[in-house]
């Protein structure tokens, strides 16, 4: 092997004149034969899934894929369409905005599930500790739905996978001490995503990483809808509304003294 082959070593993909092999598994076997949800699984994790595990992380990607114009990320892809760039730059103006703030809290509730499952504390106890050092409690409440619809059928879908012993169901069950302790703030999407991925063995960082998988679904159909609307240059509000001005009134620079004539 030489160094220059040894530069970027992978073990995801072969690549060779005539032959793409993702994680050992020829390209031409897996097209038609296993779904999108599958090749992520294949490739984040090494091995395929059961059928069981797909559904799961499926139903995790399918629910975070859109939230409406109003989501920040879906926002800005959308005022960016409307400014003449290409799609994939609008979907990137988009994606980029997913942060901490927004797009992080699925990431932040794995961690905290992992944090109360490994505490020395027994669960009631922990969580109340957890509570005392956190402001919020990332997973759960959500700023515009009184009750996230997303919800119930998730945990449905991992109630059902306990049943199965797909997964362990040790997640879901702090998930749910942890809301029923804050009650009547319910888990969002954030949260229930957090208890599939953690289930499924995922850890927190790819939380984030799925769900800006999920979330380029949307972000992508809202920026192509508005290149097909025709409008330019968009801002954030509608043209006859301006932003409230918080400034000085206007003045004379002929009375302000720094008049240079």
């Amino acid at each position: 092997m030489t160094t220059a082959s040894q530069w970027w070593r992978t073990a995801l993909v072969r690549i060779q004149p005539g032959e793409i092999a993702l994680r050992g598994y020829p390209i031409e076997q897996l097209i038609g034969e296993i779904s999108f949800a599958q090749t992520i699984w294949l490739l984040l994790r090494g091995e395929l899934p059961s059928p069981a595990q797909a559904k799961l992380l499926e139903a995790a990607l399918v629910a975070a894929v859109d939230h409406g114009p109003q989501a920040p990320s879906i926002a800005a892809a959308r005022m960016a369409a409307t400014c003449g760039v290409g799609l994939n730059n609008a979907v990137a103006t988009g994606v980029n905005l997913l942060g901490d703030v927004h797009g992080g809290a699925g990431q932040q509730a794995m961690s905290m599930l992992r944090d109360l499952r490994d505490s020395d504390l027994p669960l009631p106890k922990a969580i109340e500790e957890y509570r005392r050092w956190h402001r919020f409690l990332p997973g759960f409440g959500h700023r515009f739905h009184p009750r996230d619809p997303r919800r119930d059928p998730l945990l449905r879908l991992v109630t059902e996978a306990v049943e199965d012993e797909v997964v362990s169901g040790e997640y879901l069950v702090i998930a749910l001490e942890v809301e029923h302790a804050i009650a009547p703030v319910p888990m969002n999407i954030d949260g229930a995503t957090a208890v599939i991925y953690a289930e499924l063995g995922f850890p927190p960082e790819l939380a984030r990483g799925l769900f800006v998988l999920s979330r380029s679904v949307g972000i992508l159909a809202h920026a192509w809808e508005e290149q097909q609307s025709g409008a330019r240059i968009k801002g954030p509000i509608p043209r006859p509304l301006l932003a409230d001005y918080t400034g000085p009134s206007l003045r004379d620079l002929t009375q302000s003294g720094q008049s240079q004539t």
